[in-house]
């Protein structure tokens, strides 16, 4: 534990790649394999569950510090960060501890979610004595669920890479699933994929590291200069719904999510119309919900999703289909180093007659006939253009490019809906954000106010805390964003929620609406879990709106226009 913490927080306190790459590298080169599976874990992505409730760390760390509640309220304001605060409070440890990390994890972390809360406080104030202030503080992010860390899956590839002279694609594969909650990590798992045989990693469900697109930000008048004709593109629709990768291996069908969950039970439909594939088939593509000969918004997906039993209702309502875009592998034979083009037309050959859905292509004699098509993107349920250089081959990951290269997939969206919103909660964010509130809550009026003095009263009723008649003029809120400003724009955003709080809440403050934003957002539907009646999907701040008065942000029947404006014809 004490060397995954010291690794821990020298990953945390640096931003330099190489310098994040050279700890990892040290810490795997002599870790214990059990605990090495787990560190793999957690900087991969895997996320700790929460065990223990916040409210329980909070009061046993001012009795262990014998000190009041307000002080340790101060002290977290001052801090920003719960785990940071409880290990600064704490007195000195009397004990140390050489407990290696798979067993705190196995055996003091997990068996603590099915404990009472008297045994739970006992067990970790004995722990708590026996780590020093590194050792704590990571230790409350893995029970408290808080757990984050300012390094990439590839960072982690690039040193098991270096620690065991392993090609580092071959790990990216072996590491695909890893996280994936359902197989906890262990020494034999962490043999398999350090392993140098070339079958370390027998698994024949196993899917490929997924290539990932760039946004392409040009006015369609410079994609010529820049992109070249239209000719040297494969266009496609961006369908917006899970990227998953089908694979048939063994007899098998095996569903993978590209965020490495192993889906396969969810999806039955997909799964008896791919076990018509051969032996040695891997296809990439788009899980989306097909109705009336269309994709249906992202929500009745992710209602589905949410589901525990798929019943004959459920797949009645919400039929899913899978997209096909890319063949990885045919017959057994990797075709990832293959030109996009002959990608494309081995797709088409495989699957002809098959039953399975293609995306289809889409023509344009210029960029602008095709920025024309693209406008219709919203109303045919898509998100815009996906475009794929014929020379292309298929790649791992995002990696960053020097202009727009020929081997690189573009992702050419439409514009966000979007809508002006104003500011009420706000908390504070985490790692190096920890002590600046850059997680918002935004509102919109109920209706359009008469006038700036309308909406002056309201702000002057919420800076006085009295509450507003259920007919009257009031901010509903219906989003939080946390993306889209410049460290300088936080800072000066968090000044002003200091200034203008009127209320706490643990971590959350309610201020006087005083700030205005542009908010974006992918899609937007109807949600029973919401006040607003209205959700909307991926939002992020787009500006700050320093231009328009308070009165003039938009309205629930903006959103309710918006949702008119996004809905499928009937």
């Amino acid at each position: 534990m004490k060397a995954f913490a010291r690794l821990y927080t020298e990953l945390d306190a640096s931003t330099a790649t190489s310098a994040k790459v050279d700890a990892l590298t040290r810490y795997f080169a002599v870790a214990a394999p059990a605990d090495a599976a787990w560190a793999v874990y957690f900087l991969a992505g895997g996320k700790p569950r929460q065990v223990v409730p916040t409210g329980l760390l909070r009061t046993l760390a001012c009795t262990q510090a014998a000190i009041p509640d307000w002080l340790f309220e101060a002290c977290y304001q001052a801090v920003g960060d719960l785990a940071e605060t409880i290990a600064h409070v704490l007195p000195a440890p009397r004990r140390e501890s050489d407990v290696g990390l798979a067993a705190w994890v196995e055996e003091r972390l997990l068996p603590l979610r099915g404990a009472a809360p008297a045994e739970q406080a006992e067990r970790i104030a004995g722990w708590w004595d026996e780590l020093d202030a590194a050792g704590r503080f990571l230790f409350v992010k893995l029970i408290g669920g808080g757990f984050r860390v300012g390094v990439s899956k590839l960072l982690v590839q690039r040193a098991l890479a270096e620690v065991t002279g392993i090609d580092a694609k071959r790990l990216a594969q072996r590491l695909m699933g890893y996280t994936d909650a359902k197989a906890s990590p262990s020494a034999a798992r962490y043999a398999q994929l350090v392993a140098i045989e070339s079958d370390a990693n027998p698994d024949a469900g196993q899917p490929y590291p997924f290539f990932l697109a760039h946004a392409v930000e040009l006015a369609p008048a410079d994609f010529d200069a820049r992109l070249g004709a239209p000719a040297q593109w494969l266009v496609e629709w961006k369908y917006d719904g899970i990227r998953a990768q089908v694979i048939k291996r063994g007899g098998q069908v095996w569903i993978w999510s590209r965020g490495e969950e192993l889906v396969t039970e969810r999806f039955p439909e997909i799964v008896a119309a791919a076990r018509r594939l051969p032996d040695g088939s891997v296809l990439d593509g788009e899980i989306v919900v097909w109705k009336d000969d269309r994709p249906a918004p992202f929500n009745l997906l992710q209602q589905r999703i949410g589901r525990k039993t798929l019943t004959r209702r459920v797949l009645d309502d919400a039929p899913v289909t899978f997209i096909a875009y890319d063949l990885l592998e045919w017959q057994g034979r990797d075709l990832r180093d293959d030109t996009q083009a002959l990608r494309r037309a081995a797709l088409e050959g495989a699957l002809a007659g098959s039953g399975l859905r293609i995306s289809p292509l889409q023509a344009g004699d210029s960029w602008a006939a095709l920025a024309e098509l693209r406008a219709s993107a919203r109303e045919r349920g898509v998100e815009g253009f996906m475009l794929k250089h014929r020379d292309a081959r298929y790649g791992t990951g995002r990696k960053k490019q020097e202009g727009l290269a020929a081997g690189t997939w573009w992702k050419w969206k439409i514009d966000p809906l979007s809508v002006d919103a104003i500011l009420i909660y706000a908390q504070a964010g985490h790692g190096r954000r920890a002590s600046v509130y850059t997680d918002y809550t935004f509102a919109v009026w109920n209706r359009t106010p008469a006038d700036a003095a309308e909406a002056q009263a309201v702000v002057d009723a919420m800076a006085a805390r009295t509450p507003a008649e259920p007919d009257a003029l009031q901010l509903v809120p219906f989003a939080k964003a946390y993306s889209g400003l410049t460290d300088a724009e936080f800072r000066e955003v968090d000044r002003v929620i200091r200034q203008t709080t009127i209320e706490k809440f643990g971590p959350v403050r309610s201020v006087k609406p005083s700030l205005m934003f542009e908010l974006g957002f992918e899609g937007i539907n109807r949600s029973t879990r919401h006040k607003s009646g209205i959700a909307v999907r991926f939002p992020r701040m787009l500006r700050i709106r320093h231009d328009k008065p308070l009165h003039e942000a938009d309205t629930l029947g903006t959103l309710e226009a918006l949702l008119a404006e996004t809905a499928p014809p009937p």
